[in-house]
């Protein structure tokens, strides 16, 4: 069972002005994992872009009074203005696939009239897998058993 949308109302609308916009992009990491129930812990929300350089983020996020910040020497590319400080922007994924690939691989959790794309719980695992960092090694038994248990759900609602 997915968990409640842990977000603020202007980091709602945010994402909901980026839906209504139509701009491809989807959550991933620790907290699509989240989202689908895993218990696990984060302090951002990671959001993959098919492409920044897309006119529509930028008028989606002028709505919100955000601003697209690009990368520099020091640092990664980042999204800043209201409701934007909890999104951090991800360029690519460990030992996942391109962005039009993996987007098959996401579910949909709905957010107002939209659906949002969030990466699912086995790419995200995957993805973990692939990166083995020492943060990443910790949350790896953890997303096995999340998604080992969503996986029973599943076929328990499957047979009713």
């Amino acid at each position: 069972m997915a968990a409640p949308l842990p977000f603020s109302e202007s980091e709602l609308r945010l994402l909901q002005v980026l839906l209504k916009r139509k701009v491809r992009f989807m959550v991933v990491g620790l907290s699509a994992a989240t989202l689908q129930g895993a218990p696990v812990v984060t302090q951002d929300v990671d959001l993959w872009f098919e492409n920044l350089g897309e006119p529509k983020i930028s008028r989606a996020l002028q709505e919100v009074g955000a601003a697209y910040v690009p990368p520099s020497n020091f640092n990664p590319p980042m999204l800043a203005g209201a409701g934007a400080e909890l999104f951090d922007i991800v360029l690519r994924m460990d030992g996942l696939g391109e962005f039009a690939d993996e987007i098959k691989n996401c579910v949909e959790i709905p957010l107002g009239r939209h659906k949002l794309k969030v990466l699912s719980l086995e790419r995200i695992l995957a993805s973990k897998i692939a990166a083995n960092r020492p943060k990443d090694k910790l949350t790896i038994p953890v997303l096995r058993d999340a998604l080992a248990a969503t996986q029973t759900l599943k076929r328990r609602s499957k047979r009713k």
